[in-house]
Order: structure tokens, then C-alpha cells, then sequence
């Protein structure tokens, strides 16, 4: 059963991807809106489907809205497309989980930065006082 879930998941969000990238005219779907993933309810009725939008929260919430006012013209294409009795019901979801990531990740690589314009404090055992052996030789030491 796991399978045909994740079939039908995969299907769904193939035929959503689409039609954001190919379909939908709507000003307010910001045009980096992507399908991260597509979550299929036990019963197959429901899709839950998480975006990303590469923008402002502004941006994504509006982009949001304007699926949720597509979501017809989309739930009529995928029912055209999907070989089942029923075809789920879409719901869309903003996903945040990939902003979380950038952000860590730069906020990783600025105190990386940070470490490595900083010099490390110095120690007295860190290095040993320099000999110079021409002299030691010169002298017959």
C-alpha cells in the first residue's frame, strides 16, 4: 500500500508542478513557487500539498492565495490525468522547512567568516622560540 501511495504523491505533484510552471496565469503565484512535497491522506481522499516560494513572506502568502483561487482549474486537470474513483481534494501549504535551511546555513557561514578573520589567541606553549643554527656554527658551538 506504501507504494501506491507514494505513486500517487508523486503523480500529484508532477501534474501540480506543471500546472504552476505552465498553466497558471494568476499575477499573485509568485513565479519561484515549486511543489516540495505532496502528502496523500490514508483514505486518498486529501493531497496536502507544501510549496516553496522563493520571495518575502509577502510574496508567499499571496502566492498561496492565488493557488488556493487555482485550486479548481488544477483539482480538474489532475482529475482528467489520475486513473482513480475519486481524485483528492488539494490543499495547499506553505512550506518553510527550505528558508529554515538557507538561513541556517547562512547564518552558519557568517560566524564561519567571523572565525576565520579572527586570530587565535596565542599561547606560550603554541610555538617554541626560534634557534637559529648559522650562528651556533659560526661561533664552533
Amino acid at each position: 500500500m506504501a507504494h501506491r501511495k507514494e505513486r500517487i504523491s508523486h503523480f500529484v505533484r508532477d501534474v501540480v508542478s506543471d500546472a504552476i510552471a505552465n498553466r497558471i496565469n494568476d499575477p499573485r503565484v509568485h513565479r519561484f513557487t515549486s511543489v516540495t512535497r505532496v502528502e496523500v491522506s490514508p483514505d486518498y481522499r486529501v493531497a496536502d500539498v507544501y510549496v516553496s516560494v522563493m520571495g518575502s513572506e509577502n510574496e508567499s502568502k499571496t502566492s498561496i492565495r492565488g493557488l488556493e483561487s487555482a485550486r479548481g482549474m488544477i483539482q480538474t486537470r489532475l482529475a482528467k490525468q489520475i486513473n482513480m474513483r475519486q481524485c483528492p481534494i488539494l490543499r495547499f501549504h506553505l512550506d518553510i522547512g527550505f528558508k529554515k535551511a538557507i538561513d541556517t546555513i547562512r547564518a552558519l557561514d557568517e560566524v564561519r567568516a567571523g572565525d576565520l578573520t579572527d586570530e587565535p589567541p596565542e599561547s606560550p606553549h603554541d610555538e617554541a622560540p626560534a634557534i637559529d643554527r648559522d650562528d651556533d656554527i659560526a661561533e664552533g658551538n
